[in-house]
């Protein structure tokens, strides 16, 4: 029997439905017990290793392959995850930053690598371990709306630099390990990696673009692009001498822009994420020996050392940009959060290093201890200090192209509404007939048909018959409430291109569509078709769940995070379905920190701001300000004393550590009680976007013939 056992444990099926097993459920554990989930896999790791269970080996062939996929995605992602955009505004200010935060930590653990015997190349390779930094504070910084803020943008874009530092280190300290060093060696080495990187971020970049402008928006073929280029761009490291995750990262930075815009980058994350990267933090929980790193004084004397030096050298590092960029000290203890957890390019480069027989396993186990600590200490920080800091920079004027709906100037005003389930139909036209009424505008009632290979045949009837019945319900609901319909039916082979197409042909300002769920992997993994209209649609879409008629809704709740135009498209959502309704709107603001009199006074006027002033017309708005710590449960607390509540949509941006911070939206959708709309914009939207284009003149003539 135990023959069989161990015969079934040396199975690669087998072995792959244990690292299944394992990353589906023990970050769910962890992260239940409140502690981050990649601490789970690294237990799950330990505990099912050659140490301890000897139930997985880490010389099993399957591991190490899926280890390696695994390394390359999670360098591959910490490139992707760069925002390029923001590091341009203070690439300045990042670089001078950067070279501060990798330099002095760089000599800091050189210095204790060679005061502890270890030869140069291993210790210069010490001091890039922990020179480096990951994204892993960056949804806690987007939870606070401080990403436009000047010393954010500084560190963020200094990852740039701390990560291409530590890589090249690296690539150099791996290549002297292997003997036969010379200057002109590490010359050609130096040349070759120049000319690889450029190939890389120049070649790759022009021929993503090329590919995802001609692969018609098939995100299959672009996902397996983007992992085509991975791969390619791993095997050209190798042979230039260099290893594989330098050219997985570079691909990252070259590919960032190209898909960033795209719903193939969630795909891309999403897989890895879920899949390859939990399995590459299991393979380092296998080789870790607990009980013989627990009994060396060394190992435990090496790990304080080396943290301590991290932590010294990064806060020296940041005191200094203080004083060079005359930083405030709120946002020198923000950056010095920022720069302190070590996950991705650590991790990576010490697995590496530990391959190519430069570190010992008790460097290697003291660079995880070193992870642990960080990558709780840095988040915990940054949530203390980054909510003291100002929302933004400054709240941005409220002009009126940002007016959307309330606009004198808009006077069409077109809502698309797809029409798919006859039972949430009603509601939907209801709420889109409020809309247009106030402005006199239109609701255009769309109804898709698949394609079908034959246009005679019984299905394509059938399916015209469908179409056709509940078009004809839209047009007897805006009849009954005395607003213009205009229905459309359109045959199609995909339903989502099918309503943007659509959107765009008949202007649109908004669409209204009922909330989606993701109910299984392939739509958690190619989505649903909500994702796909909000990532390619031209003009806001508005999500919504609503548990009765909007004609009877009297009082409705919108939550402000920041005072910025961004916000204020969902207020004026709000007022137009208020107009003239005898309908409460309630503007809430939740600060983590008590205002004193005189700042909650001067947050209400912000908040009435964003009313666009004197366009209230008869709409009772009322402001509130409430001073709480968890903004998930005062927002659930407040939405039961309303019967509609408006937020917004956003991306979520999911670090290279595996280790997502929950936004707001996703922990209150599953227990709110009441009516939602949740109000999608598109990408780097602008309001005026939102205006309807005038026919040229010559088009209006040959429509009029």
């Amino acid at each position: 029997m135990i023959k069989t056992i161990e015969h079934l444990l040396a199975e690669p099926f087998v072995t792959f439905a244990i690292l299944l097993a394992v990353t589906l459920s023990v970050p769910v554990l962890f992260e239940r017990l409140r502690l981050p989930g990649l601490v789970g896999l690294l237990a799950a790791g330990i505990i099912l290793g050659p140490h301890s269970l000897q139930v997985l080996n880490p010389e099993d062939p399957i591991i190490q392959l899926l280890s390696d996929v695994g390394l390359l995605y999670l360098m591959f992602v910490a490139g992707l995850e760069i925002d390029m955009q923001q590091f341009q505004k203070m690439k300045y200010r990042s670089a001078g930053f950067g070279s501060l935060t990798f330099f002095l930590p760089l000599m800091a653990g050189t210095a204790i690598g060679y005061f502890n015997d270890f030869s140069w190349a291993s210790s210069i390779l010490i001091g890039s371990l922990i020179a480096s930094h990951s994204l892993l504070t960056y949804p806690i910084l987007s939870q606070f709306g401080v990403t436009r803020n000047k010393a954010v943008i500084t560190g963020l874009g200094a990852t740039i630099f701390t990560d291409i530092g530590a890589l090249i280190v690296l690539a150099v300290c791996v290549s002297v390990g292997e003997g036969d060093f010379s200057t002109g060696r590490l010359l050609g080495l130096l040349i070759g990696l120049g000319i690889y990187a450029i190939a890389i971020l120049v070649g790759f970049n022009r021929l993503g673009q090329i590919f995802f402008r001609r692969s018609d928006n098939n995100q299959g073929n672009q996902f397996l692009f983007i992992l085509l280029v991975i791969f390619i761009a791993a095997f050209g490291a190798e042979v230039i001498g260099v290893e594989k995750i330098v050219g997985a990262f570079l691909v990252g930075l070259a590919v960032n822009e190209v898909v960033g815009n795209c719903p193939v980058k969630e795909k891309i994350v999403f897989v890895g994420t879920v899949l390859f990267i939990p399995i590459f933090f299991v393979d380092i929980g296998l080789l870790i020996d607990v009980p013989a790193f627990f009994s060396s004084p060394q190992a435990l004397r090496f790990a304080a050392i080396i943290t301590v030096a991290l932590l010294l050298s990064k806060f020296l590092a940041t005191v200094l940009a203080k004083f060079l960029y005359r930083y405030n000290l709120k946002e020198m203890w923000t950056m010095w959060g920022m720069t302190l957890p070590q996950v991705a390019t650590t991790l990576a480069a010490a697995l590496v290093g530990n391959r190519a027989g430069l570190i010992n396993e008790d460097v290697l186990n003291s660079v995880v201890v070193m992870m642990l600590i960080t990558s709780v200490l840095g988040p915990v920080l940054v949530r203390q200090t980054a909510k003291k800091l100002p929302l933004q920079d400054e709240p941005l004027p409220v002009e009126e192209s940002d007016k959307w709906i309330l606009s004198p100037k808009l006077q069409s005003f077109t809502v698309l509404v797809p029409v798919h389930n006859p039972h949430t139909e009603p509601y939907l036209i209801e709420l889109a007939a409020l809309i247009a009424k106030e402005k006199d505008g239109v609701v255009k009632p769309l109804a898709i048909a698949n394609a079908q290979a034959q246009m005679d045949s019984p299905r394509m009837n059938s399916l015209f018959a469908e179409s056709e019945a509940l078009l004809q319900k839209a047009v007897d609901i805006g009849q009954a409430m005395e607003i213009s319909i205009e229905p459309l039916l359109r045959i199609d082979r995909k339903v989502t291109e099918g309503i943007n197409h659509v959107a765009k042909e008949q202007r649109a300002q908004l669409v209204i569509m009922g909330l989606g769920h993701y109910s299984g992997f392939k739509e958690r993994l190619f989505g649903n078709l909500i994702d796909d209209v909000l990532w390619a649609s031209h003009c806001p879409v508005a999500i919504t769940q609503l548990h009765q008629s909007p004609k009877l809704i009297r009082s409705i709740l919108v939550p402000v995070k920041r005072f910025t135009a961004s916000e204020i498209h969902k207020v004026q959502l709000a007022i137009a379905l208020a107009q003239h309704r005898e309908v409460t709107v309630t503007i809430l603001h939740i600060t983590s920190t008590s205002p004193s009199p005189k700042e909650e006074e001067s947050l209400k006027e912000k908040m009435l701001k964003l009313t666009c002033d004197n366009i209230k017309n008869d709409v009772e708005v009322v402001t509130q300000v409430i001073y709480r710590s968890n903004i998930a449960r005062a927002i659930l607390q407040e939405s039961k004393f309303h019967e509609l509540m408006i937020m917004r949509t956003r991306r979520r941006r999911t670090n290279a550590g595996g280790l997502a911070i929950g936004n707001v939206s996703s922990r209150i959708i599953p227990q709110l009680k009441c009516s939602l709309i949740l109000l999608g914009e598109p990408n780097a939207a602008k309001a005026t976007s939102y205006a309807p284009v005038t026919q040229p003149e010559s088009l209006a003539h040959s429509s009029a013939s």
